[in-house]
């Protein structure tokens, strides 16, 4: 029962109001969870009951976790009776239902006491998990409905009473109960749980030992456990700075041990963590919001995910290896090298629900359910070992870090919903995409440059899918007017969305890796942006090269693949300046113009003879160079042998 107790910091407060509080954590952790569970397995609820009850539910934990953490009590007090009070919406709308629908939704009184009530509440909320920027955008757009009709030219409309505004942001599924709301509550909050509940039985460990195991004993293997282990790891839970701070306390002084400049572990540690944010299947329950959104089965973005994510961790595995061969660092010592035998043998079976995820999800189970089943699956898993079980206790615990994971999503969504609503309600999204294509005329390039600074600045900080969601609502249409394939478009902004998170000057997640290395942040950060350089470019690889987003035959995905590999590989060892030797100027420049070449490949058609031609050219020019280094350190290490 001690651990109980743990679930909420004491901090200042008081012995009673902490236990207090830890039982109220407790019983609306539970109550959410169980709210998510059934209405997965069952669908049994209707979209607006659902979201209202997970806001409602939500929301309040929210405060209480947030009111916990200030020093004054006032503070506190204020916090926790908007936390009290936010969970009257929810049950409201569940009992009143029927009423609402036979008055065609016209809302009275009661309704935009409560709606206000909400609307405060989500906006406090984001103060604290999310920060200003998304506060400022949800106070903006409700500005914008209500005095709409003082703004000159086009960009201006007739205003609404606050009525109008709480029938449609409150009382239908269209404003704070939107879609953003329902992807929170069908499947992020399902997919963090089970992301917590394995890791809380040490899968995280499971993957650092198993990248170690594979590459250990390699030059530069430390890095190469860390690219590894934290790209599965960050997959799980979508967050780079989580991936960081967990899997990082051990890759960093590995790294360190073996020879890595502080800066660079820590921006090998930054980069391999973003990776999990766009690799499939969860990508930070981004995957199934960009379903939901563009109306594309899940399973097609899924794959579409695939060679982009797997082209980035390529490039990082190439970076760090010729990184190692270039400073001539030491291996990891023997002795700390688990076998991949003892790994699997001992602790293999921890990693059966996130097979049996992708089992699921290929039989044809909705992504809701198969995360049930696996929750289901992990918790029989860890009956077998006393270090994995968990009891009453410990699965609260689950579930209270679960809501804490998500409280920032639910805070971005909850205003999110409210700026779709407000953007629909007075037709200024289609103004939006409007003034972007104004701005871009007939030029593609300058439509994506200017979309790509507008994905990189509205997502700085921002957790990955409230950072995705924002961008959907405001920039993806303008690519889609264009005529962009519609996966295409949201994955660009995607992935400019979440930029931030290795990219001054936000770069959590390389302030974090710096923190632990012992470096400076900006330099680390700047490392970062070297050794992810493909999340830079791969946006404008696969949006003039939408085979790599397999859109195309069978013939062109092949083609367009090996050009993007192979352009990497060229394009990593002319910017570390080392391939099995040192490169001169000339090894150097073919290098460079090896990746110029498998770059102009992929922006012509596939299968156009310059385009093939191009090919040839970038294949025949990094094969020469590469035989020839090849063979030079061979006949050195003939005569250093003799």
């Amino acid at each position: 029962m001690a651990s109980f107790w743990k679930i909420l910091p004491e901090g200042s407060l008081g012995r009673i109001e902490h236990r207090l509080l830890c039982v109220i954590l407790a019983i609306l952790a539970c109550a959410a969870t169980a709210l998510v569970i059934h209405s997965a397995w069952t669908g049994s609820l209707t979209a607006l009951l659902l979201r209202s009850m997970f806001f409602s539910l939500m929301t309040s934990a929210g405060l209480f976790i947030v009111g916990a953490a200030r020093k004054s009590a006032l503070a506190r007090l204020v916090l926790y009776a908007l936390g009290a009070f936010v969970l009257v919406p929810g049950p409201y709308l569940y009992t009143n239902y029927m009423d609402i629908i036979f008055s065609g939704g016209i809302a009275d009184t009661s309704h935009m006491v409560l709606f206000t009530l909400a609307v405060i509440a989500a906006l406090t909320l984001a103060r604290f998990t999310v920060g200003w920027v998304m506060v400022g955008l949800g106070v903006v757009a409700l500005a914008y409905a209500f005095f709409g009709q003082y703004l000159p030219g086009a960009y201006g409309h007739a205003g609404y009473s606050l009525g109008r505004v709480t029938s449609n942001l409150f009382l239908r599924t269209e404003g704070l109960f939107g879609l953003p709301m329902g992807v929170a509550a069908q499947y992020i909050l399902l997919f963090s749980l089970l992301g917590t509940l394995l890791l809380r039985t040490g899968l995280g460990q499971v993957f650092v030992d198993l990248a170690h195991a594979m590459t250990g004993r390699i030059q530069g293997g430390p890095a190469l456990t860390a690219v590894i282990s934290s790209t599965m790891f960050s997959s799980i839970n979508g967050s780079a700075v989580a991936g960081v701070v967990t899997t990082g306390t051990f890759t960093i002084p590995l790294m360190k041990r073996t020879g890595y400049r502080p800066k660079v572990a820590a921006a090998i540690e930054a980069a391999a963590s973003s990776a999990g944010q766009i690799m499939p299947p969860v990508m930070g329950a981004a995957a199934f919001l960009m379903a939901e959104l563009t109306q594309t089965p899940y399973a097609v973005i899924a794959a579409a995910a695939l060679i982009p994510a797997l082209l980035y961790v390529f490039a990082l595995l190439v970076s760090v290896r010729l990184e190692a061969g270039k400073f001539n660092l030491a291996r990891a010592e023997g002795d700390d090298i688990p076998t991949l035998a003892s790994v699997l043998g001992g602790r293999g079976y921890m990693l059966l629900p996130l097979i049996a995820l992708v089992g699921f999800l290929a039989y044809g189970y909705t992504p809701a359910k198969a995360a049930v089943l696996c929750i289901i699956s992990a918790l029989v898993i860890s009956v077998f070992s006393k270090d994995t079980r968990l009891g009453p206790s410990a699965l609260i615990e689950v579930m209270v870090d679960t809501i804490r994971n998500v409280l920032p999503v639910v805070a971005a969504v909850a205003i999110a919903g409210m700026l779709i609503g407000v953007l629909t309600l007075t037709g200024m999204a289609l103004k939006v995409s409007t003034m972007i294509l104004e701005f871009g005329g007939d030029s593609m390039f300058l439509v994506l440059c200017l979309t790509m600074l507008a994905s990189f600045v509205l997502g700085l900080g921002m957790p990955t899918s409230a950072a995705y969601l924002l961008l959907a609502i405001l920039i993806a249409p303008a690519l889609e007017n264009f005529g962009l394939p519609i996966v295409a478009a949201h994955m660009f902004i995607f992935y400019y969305g979440l930029l931030s998170a290795i990219t001054p000057p936000v770069a959590l997640a390389a302030y974090a890796g710096a923190s632990i290395a012992g470096a400076s942040p900006n330099e680390t950060a700047m490392e970062s942006i070297r050794l992810g350089f493909v999340k830079v470019v791969a946006p404008f690889l696969f949006v003039y090269a939408p085979e790599l987003l397999l859109i195309g035959t069978p013939v062109e995905i092949a083609l367009a693949t090996f050009a993007a590999f192979a352009g990497v590989f060229a394009a990593g060892a002319a910017m570390t300046g080392w391939c099995i030797r040192p490169l001169g100027r000339v090894d150097l420049a073919v290098f460079w113009l090896s990746a110029a070449f498998f770059t102009y490949s992929l922006i012509v058609d596939q299968l156009d003879p310059t385009g093939l031609a191009a090919k040839a050219a970038g294949t025949l020019l990094i094969a020469v160079p590469l035989w020839r280094l090849w063979s030079s350190h061979e006949n050195r290490s003939a005569n250093l042998a003799s």
